[in-house]
């Protein structure tokens, strides 16, 4: 099967805001970004036509990338304990529900922002700044999470990302056709998820062919693929059919996740800082497993980017 991948002749790049969605665009990739939790909805990539972006149909799975913060997963009883306090936080945290204000734009650039308010205090009780930094450059699409610590103590969190790929690329093309290519050929092993999305402390070995993890519409019956040894910090979407490709590098995130609804027509490559709980007793929050923290007036970054070729 062959894939137009015809250069465009005129260059030219824009950053337009149509009310409420930034676009960011070269002549590579047109990603556009909502409010609502800082979400991308689309990365079209134009010299092909391809729309690479989950287009969250509600039937199935209604989001496109959700920003995960500030944890990643469930939490038993659907609670924090910071401070010798219950805090009551929904799977995945707050910010994907959150309206982020734009702070900063240009042609190629736009950096999103939650600060703490009333709202996220009674949550997570601190005060800090929560940005979301898109960059284009080229064909590939850098997102930056800044978290900046505005309270008098340290902050403790977790952050990840949650970008759901269309599979197949084409219409003519099954979702068989595709599979997963990590960086280095290696052993893989998940770790298994309870009912209710805990980890259960058992782990399972994921057969592979070299470096390569075929998709099938089976693949995730028994949820999220949860890697948390991974030496590869790339993961690529790859067909038997042609050469285009969309890739996933992480190298600041030492956890990764990979799910789909299953029979659904995507795939989530997800670095993860941080992860659900393990059944048994809730922890302190700085006690969690993969917990992140930024001292008093410091600031934590960390990146990921999203390619296609």
């Amino acid at each position: 099967m062959a894939v137009n991948f015809a250069k465009a002749t005129q260059h030219w790049v824009a950053f337009v805001v149509f009310g409420y969605m930034a676009t960011l665009e070269n002549d590579y990739l047109r990603v556009a970004i909502q409010p609502k939790g800082a979400e991308m909805t689309s990365i079209f990539h134009k010299p092909s036509g391809i729309e690479h972006l989950w287009q969250a149909d509600p039937s199935i799975w209604a989001w496109h990338a959700p920003n995960l913060f500030p944890v990643v997963g469930g939490c038993l009883n659907n609670q924090l304990l910071i401070d010798g306090k219950a805090y009551p936080i929904e799977r995945h945290g707050f910010a994907r529900q959150s309206v982020f204000e734009i702070t900063e734009s240009t042609k190629t650039h736009a950096i999103f922002s939650l600060r703490s308010s009333e709202n996220t205090r009674s949550h997570f009780p601190y005060e800090f700044d929560f940005q979301i930094i898109y960059e284009l450059d080229g064909s590939a699409l850098t997102v930056t999470y800044r978290l900046v610590n505005k309270d008098e103590r340290p902050i403790y969190f977790s952050v990840g990302a949650h970008p759901a790929f269309a599979v197949p690329f084409t219409p003519e093309e099954a979702y068989e056709d595709y599979f997963l290519e990590f960086e280095q050929e290696e052993p893989l092993e998940t770790h298994m998820l309870s009912s209710a999305g805990y980890f259960t402390g058992e782990t399972k070995p994921v057969s592979t062919a070299g470096k390569q993890l075929p998709l099938t519409k089976h693949l995730f019956d028994a949820d999220a693929l949860v890697f948390k040894n991974l030496a590869s910090r790339k993961v690529a979407i790859r067909s038997n059919r042609h050469e285009h490709t969309v890739s996933v590098s992480y190298p600041a995130f030492p956890y990764l996740g990979l799910w789909a609804k299953p029979g659904a027509s995507f795939v989530c490559i997800e670095p993860w800082l941080g992860c659900a709980d393990s059944e048994g007793e809730p922890k302190p929050i700085q006690q969690k497993e993969a917990i992140q923290h930024v001292d008093i007036n410091g600031v934590f970054e960390a990146a990921f980017t999203i390619e296609v070729s």
